[in-house]
């Protein structure tokens, strides 16, 4: 006990003055612990904030990036249909030049077998060949220009008797015409009959010789898987135009010279054999 009163009041003024202290001391504390829990959660909030932008973000790049790919898989998928579609003109075209290099030896074949001898019996049986394997043709005549006459007489046929072919005057009906213009004859569909008219042919051909029409080609019917005309036929049209007319010219002529000189060759030997 504090006998002191003076010394007692400046004790509990002391202390007075602690306990406010303290208590400024305390609602100091709580003030920073109350800023500090408002600090942790706006930091939280930032964090939170911070994240879903990030996600945002993460998510719009990742759009942005779809979207650049599905592009870019679009172009592909046109490109690749671009190529789908060149690599199918590539195999039509190849088709077709194997197509075209077969027609082409055929071609050479039939022009060197036509040329390929002088005897004029054996130049018609090659072009008879020609006519049904290349041509396709079953039923035709071959006619020529009688030198006499000027009509035009069959001298080969197939698939008809050639005593069902009559003569035929140059300018009449469509085998007459056809010899006098020099003009091939051809039908716009392949129709198929049994008994053909021999003076109304489904195609009729010229052999020309330049400006010079020495007989043509009628054909009555052609086999029955073929079915129209293609590119091949109309230039084995032409050869028969040409080649088979110049092939047929030079082997009569031969055939022709040949029979004077046999001729000639026998009035020599008799006027030899006189003489001795």
């Amino acid at each position: 006990m504090v006998d002191d009163p003076k010394k007692e009041s400046r004790l509990l003024k002391s202390a007075e003055e602690f306990l406010q202290i303290f208590r400024k001391g305390e609602e100091f504390t709580k003030s920073i612990l109350k800023e500090n829990e408002r600090l942790r959660f706006r930091i939280a909030e930032l964090e939170e904030a911070l994240k879903q932008n990030s996600n945002s973000q993460r998510i719009k790049n990742y759009e942005e990036r779809i979207a650049v790919l599905e592009k870019e898989l679009d172009s592909l998928k046109k490109r690749f249909q671009e190529v789908e579609k060149e690599n199918r003109d590539f195999a039509v075209r190849f088709v077709e030049i194997e197509e075209e290099n077969n027609n082409l030896a055929n071609l050479y074949v039939a022009s060197y077998q036509l040329h390929s001898t002088l005897e004029y019996d054996e130049v018609l049986k090659i072009l008879i060949e020609i006519i049904i394997n290349l041509i396709g043709a079953e039923k035709f005549s071959i006619l020529l220009v009688d030198e006499k006459t000027g009509d035009l007489v069959p001298v080969a046929t197939n698939g008809i008797s050639i005593d069902e072919i009559p003569r035929i005057e140059v300018g009449k009906g469509i085998i007459g015409r056809v010899a006098k213009e020099g003009e091939s004859h051809f039908p716009e569909t392949i129709s198929h009959t049994d008994e053909p008219d021999p003076t109304s042919p489904l195609v009729c051909i010229p052999l020309k010789i330049k400006d010079c029409t020495i007989g043509v080609i009628a054909i009555y019917s052609f086999l029955l898987q073929k079915r129209a005309f293609s590119s091949i036929d109309y230039e084995l049209f032409n050869l028969l135009a040409g080649h088979a007319a110049t092939a047929i010219f030079s082997s009569k002529l031969y055939t022709q010279s040949e029979r004077k000189l046999s001729t000639i060759k026998g009035f020599i030997e008799l006027l030899t054999e006189k003489h001795n």
